[in-house]
């Protein structure tokens, strides 16, 4: 089965806001067996709307709409997809009742007149309840597709494919189920990767698609089968197969993400952690702190901008730093004892480095970091090269320590 994603709003086009849309659906289409051929985007305009729906309905099976379901005059997806499967618009005074009137009672406001619009149904299309906004969302059938039309804003469009769109499209796929395991990898770059598990990629079922991002690597394994059990079953081989060939670089599975791995890690070896941080700037201790649960590992942290402080709070020696500088080896070994001492942590780890754009040489270039893990018996420090930017530098690195704190823990 074939989808479209149509992002209906002029401030799309303009670039005012992103079209974050098209990640979350695509995402989720591909892991229950859709295949997405087209993402596209339109403008408050009618005539150019139903254009596009024309050309969609010729080669798409599955057409989703977000967007223009508002009240006001230049809210047309409703109009547009009337218009290109030349269906009937009419006001439904009982879906105005259950769908719009609510919201705004919650308020304590009365709907305006042209909040009627939001209740207007396209042909006999179905309403989809948005219990977190006016604008409720329809499911039309017509010329054979089946067409979708979501809200724009993200709160109220993900509960509502959750919710009142997916469990459709799974039953349009038919008894089967669809079965998604996803494999977290860091430490290895995208095309070396591919390169390792290139023939399992082409595999029908189950699939095995990639994705990067900072750093990251994320395969999602897919299969399709009659129960869940028997696509279980088909994945279970396959993903025995990459972790043989990627396993040292495998962090974790599905919804895991470095930091709730770490955390996870240092709390089942009974292990606490401090961080001394310089070209991080905190962003390290930050995506622990996201985690709930974290108090239950964290000790504390240091941001070591300046030299000074980490002399006074780490006690590197300034006679260490005069002969190797700040980003080196030996400062960020030095770092990471300094915090564990200071905070009495099991663990310590340190990062330090150059983000950029400046202070580069061709010693030190921009993006080398230097990261320290030592747990008062053993230190190891780890220097990488990273590029991109300044942002891209500082998140890279910490991840890449919290990935060090994930191996450091399989050694306990």
């Amino acid at each position: 089965m074939r989808a479209e994603l149509i992002a209906v709003g002029t401030e799309i086009l303009l670039g005012q806001i992103d079209n974050s849309h098209a990640k979350f659906l695509s995402q989720d289409l591909a892991a229950i067996g859709i295949s997405v051929f087209y993402h596209t985007a339109v403008g408050d305009n009618a005539e150019r709307l139903i254009a596009l729906l024309k050309e969609a309905a010729k080669r798409s099976d599955v057409i989703l709409l977000t967007g223009g379901l508002g009240p006001t005059e230049d809210d047309l997806t409703r109009e547009g997809v009337a218009g290109a499967f030349d269906l009937p618009l009419t006001f439904d005074e009982e879906a105005f009742v259950a769908h719009v009137t609510p919201y705004f009672e919650r308020l304590g406001r009365t709907p305006t007149e042209n909040n009627k619009k939001q209740a207007w149904r396209v042909g006999t299309g179905i309403f989809l309840p948005n219990p977190r906004g006016t604008a409720p969302g329809q499911y039309v059938q017509a010329a054979g597709k089946h067409i979708f039309l979501l809200p724009g804003p993200p709160l109220e469009m993900r509960p509502m494919y959750m919710e009142s769109v997916r469990p459709r499209l799974v039953n349009l796929m038919g008894e089967s189920a669809i079965v998604s395991r996803v494999l977290r990898l860091y430490g290895i770059g995208e095309s070396s990767a591919e390169l390792e598990v290139k023939d399992l990629m082409a595999g029908v079922n189950p699939t095995v698609a990639p994705l990067a991002s900072e750093g990251e690597m994320v395969f999602r394994i897919t299969a399709s089968a009659q129960t869940a059990e028997l696509a279980h079953r088909l994945i279970d081989p396959v993903q025995a197969e990459m972790e043989r060939r990627l396993g040292k670089y495998v962090y974790g599975y599905d919804d895991d993400h470095l930091a709730s791995v770490a955390l996870a890690r240092l709390v089942e070896n009974k292990k606490t952690v401090s961080f001394a941080e310089s070209c991080t700037g905190g962003l390290l201790t930050s995506l622990l702190v996201d985690c709930a649960g974290s108090s239950r590992a964290l000790r504390g942290s240091v941001v070591a901008y300046d030299n000074a402080v980490k002399m006074e709070l780490l006690q590197v020696s300034n006679e260490m730093l005069q002969a190797h500088g700040a980003v080196s080896e030996e400062v960020a070994a030095a770092m990471a004892e300094g915090v564990r001492l200071a905070t009495g942590s099991d663990v310590g780890v340190s990062v330090t480095g150059i983000a950029g754009p400046d202070g580069g040489t061709k010693e030190k270039p921009v993006g080398l970091v230097y990261i320290g893990v030592t747990d008062g018996k053993t230190t190891n420090v780890t220097r990488r090269l990273i590029s991109g930017d300044r942002t891209q530098v500082r998140i890279r690195a910490a991840k890449h320590a919290l990935f060090l704190v994930i191996q450091a823990m399989k050694k306990e």
